[in-house]
């Protein structure tokens, strides 16, 4: 049956949909349930939701400054852009055949309601720093860093369209400079099939490059160039450059990170709290079709 909410008729159809959407989400986490009694349960969960979603709009519509009609405008044009001369649509429509007028109330419903959200984020409190200290302190897993290398190579490609034989060839030559002193980059750029930055590959952990590169480059010490070895891709010569144990990230590093994070959590629960109220002082209830 339909809800009256604070005067408001809202079709029980919108109930159903919502329950629809919530309903692959939810039904592993109900599974132990009796069907009957999880389809209950989901359609109370479901009827909150809309009754919720329905404070906002009717609270977001009352408070605040006009939507800009260019802000409305500028949205439309982003949800339904118009398709070849406008001049052939017809006038209260877009080419998707929505209506241009009920959509522009839409579209400003939406924007009130995501300004009334912003605004009651907003005035959450940010944080403190023994907030964010305690934080690390509890969680110090999550800022675990593993060992880290950063490294270059130069590697000759094994496939359809290069020969294997080739391919060591080519990077025997390679090494031969590389043992007359040329600089490493300088013949990375020169015979690399991934040639450019002096063939660097940057900073990576473990389990990011192929085992057989990894199981070569992980044991090796800043400065080393390894032997010619093969991978799943071709020939490769490696060196590294700088390695970096495991560890833990400073509190420095991640401050702002947690900070947000806790912000985000605090907004959450403002945004929750208001709900509430609003639920608290609305007239909700349900009517008979006639």
């Amino acid at each position: 049956m339909p809800l009256q909410i604070n005067g408001e008729i809202v079709d029980d159809a919108l109930i159903r949909q919502e329950a629809a959407s919530m309903r692959p989400r939810y039904e592993e986490m109900m599974q132990e349930m009796d069907p009957i009694a999880r389809e209950m349960q989901l359609r109370d969960w479901a009827k909150e939701n809309v009754i919720e979603r329905t404070l906002l709009r009717q609270t977001a519509m009352n408070e605040g400054d006009p939507v800009p009609a260019e802000e409305i405008e500028e949205r439309l044009t982003a949800m339904y852009p118009p398709a070849g001369d406008l001049e052939n649509c017809e006038a209260g429509a877009t080419r998707a055949g929505v209506d241009k007028d009920e959509a522009r109330k839409d579209i400003e419903a939406q924007i009130r309601v995501e300004r009334l959200i912003r605004q009651v984020g907003e005035k959450a409190p940010k944080p403190k720093a023994k907030e964010i200290a305690d934080f690390y302190k509890k969680n110090r897993d999550e800022f675990l860093t593993p060992p880290m290398v950063h490294a270059s190579h130069i590697v000759k490609n094994v496939n359809e369209g290069a020969d294997e034989a080739a391919a060591l060839e080519a990077l025997k030559q390679a090494e031969a400079e590389l043992k007359n002193g040329k600089p490493f980059a300088e013949v990375a750029d020169a015979h690399s099939d991934c040639a450019g930055q002096g063939g660097s590959l940057g900073w990576f952990p473990k389990g990011e490059m192929v085992e057989e590169f990894e199981a070569v480059v992980f044991p090796m010490q800043p400065g080393q160039i390894s032997d010619i070895f093969r991978s799943v891709f071709g020939w490769h010569i490696a060196t590294v450059h700088e390695k970096r144990p495991a560890g833990m990230r400073p509190l420095e590093q991640v401050k702002d990170q947690i900070e947000a994070a806790l912000w985000r959590e605090k907004q959450e629960k403002a945004l929750e709290e208001y709900v509430d109220t609003l639920r608290a002082k609305a007239e909700v209830k349900t009517v008979k079709k006639s």
